[in-house]
């Protein structure tokens, strides 16, 4: 049959200070992350390697040229990762703060993971 989707799931992430894409983005992976129980992985389709899955990251992100993909990547524990990362997000009017990084715009990125299984 080939790849199918298992899972798509959502997850949002923000950096109050530092105006960091990267950390906002990483807090939206585990975000998503923590919302799923890949349970049906071993119960429906026998797969006892979660290193089977193939997972589609995309990250929607104000200044995507910022963002360190190695360093989202790392953010997903199992599986092949493509990461995509695509304009979007949001900014609002923070606080600066230096000591708690620099910057004084929020940075608020989304991610969308998709879960594919060979079946």
């Amino acid at each position: 049959m080939g790849r199918k989707r298992f899972i798509i799931e959502i997850g949002s992430g923000a950096d109050l200070h530092g105006e960091d894409v990267t950390k906002a983005a990483q807090r939206a992976v585990k975000d998503a992350i923590s919302r799923s129980c890949l349970c049906g992985l071993s119960d429906i389709f026998g797969i006892s390697d979660p290193n089977e899955m193939y997972i589609e990251a995309r990250i929607g992100c104000p200044y995507p040229e910022r963002l360190d993909k190695e360093e989202v990547i790392k953010m997903i524990p199992f599986g092949s990762v493509n990461l995509e990362v695509v304009p979007g997000g949001l900014t609002v009017p923070g606080l600066k703060l230096p000591m708690l990084g620099e910057g004084e715009q929020i940075v608020i990125v989304v991610a969308a993971l998709t879960v594919f299984i060979d079946i």
